[in-house]
């Protein structure tokens, strides 16, 4: 995909909260039986419940998958900080299933009711390279994405998504930093 018109690059996702990564799995998201893609629009009260997740690019099928979802807006856009907010951790995700058959390390959080701006809530898969324990940390503010897998060795992404969500009567769009 054209650098220019990839929606995480447009998005500001590579950059605030990874660096720019060959995709190599499939990341698909589903909230409410609507399918999630990159720079959507959802409301807090459509992802009040956790998505359904299904993670496909193995060719042997015997892949294992960490996913994170992160708020790096958290508490507002224009004063992020406690970016990047961690909202879920899910490990050890076969490949072609999907959360339910993985390790729930950080029970999924909806995000709140956001009080200014449109926030990026953000998922970025991770190829095991084994089965392996990867502990939650002390506190979901100011949780590094890039710090974490580097902790854990996962190595570079190998799928992220993201959608926007602002308050319910919310209008407008996103101001960049």
């Amino acid at each position: 995909m054209n650098m220019s018109r990839d929606p995480l690059v447009v998005g500001n996702i590579v950059g605030d909260v990874v660096d720019h990564f060959g995709a190599t799995a499939l990341l698909r998201l589903v909230y409410n039986n609507r399918e999630m893609t990159s720079g959507s629009e959802l409301r807090p009260s459509q992802v009040a419940g956790e998505p359904g997740v299904h993670i496909s690019g193995d060719r042997d099928g015997r892949a294992l998958y960490t996913l994170v979802m992160v708020d790096p807006d958290a508490p507002s856009p224009s004063n992020p900080s406690k970016r990047e907010y961690l909202h879920w951790l899910v490990t050890d995700i076969p490949e072609g299933g999907d959360t339910s058959n993985g390790t729930e390390v950080v029970a999924y959080e909806s995000p709140p009711q956001p009080t200014a701006g449109i926030h990026r809530l953000v998922f970025v898969v991770f190829r095991q390279a084994t089965r392996q324990s990867i502990y939650a940390p002390g506190w979901r503010s100011n949780f590094n994405t890039r710090d974490f897998a580097a902790c854990y060795s996962l190595g570079a992404p190998v799928a992220a998504a993201y959608f926007n969500c602002q308050r319910e009567g919310g209008c407008g769009g996103r101001r960049y930093r």
